[in-house]
């Protein structure tokens, strides 16, 4: 069974930081691209970023450059996503995903195949 297990989640004000992780299982780890997406209230999903698989390329949505990292730990199948200076527009569920398929974009959300239940951020004074 595929098992995607966002946590980190939690309510941090303005300018500050959140480690999120993704603990994945039931699936071949290193052989699928990994992604952060999220949805804000009343809003449609949004790519935040990717993490491929083999070279571990990486890609980010234009709203969190330079603000947010993605790694992974091989060992552990883990994959975070390192959010820094963190502002309320950044509130949302993150959602981990993944896909084994090659081919579509890394920063498309319907071209990942498996999604876990998301981990809310709340940027709030």
């Amino acid at each position: 069974e595929v098992q995607l297990q966002a946590s980190g989640g939690g309510l941090v004000q303005p300018g500050g930081s959140l480690r999120l992780s993704c603990e994945a299982s039931g699936f071949t780890f290193s052989g699928s691209d990994m992604s952060w997406v999220r949805q804000a209230p009343g809003k449609g999903r949004e790519f935040v970023s990717a993490i491929t698989r083999v070279v571990d390329d990486t890609f980010y949505g234009d709203s969190v450059k330079g603000r947010f990292t993605i790694s992974k730990d091989k060992g552990k199948t883990t994959v975070y996503l390192q959010t820094n200076s963190l502002k309320p527009e950044d509130t949302a569920v993150y959602y981990c995903s993944a896909r084994r398929i090659w081919g579509g974009s890394y920063t498309r959300p319907q071209d990942y195949e498996y999604w876990g239940q998301g981990t809310l951020v709340t940027v709030s004074s």
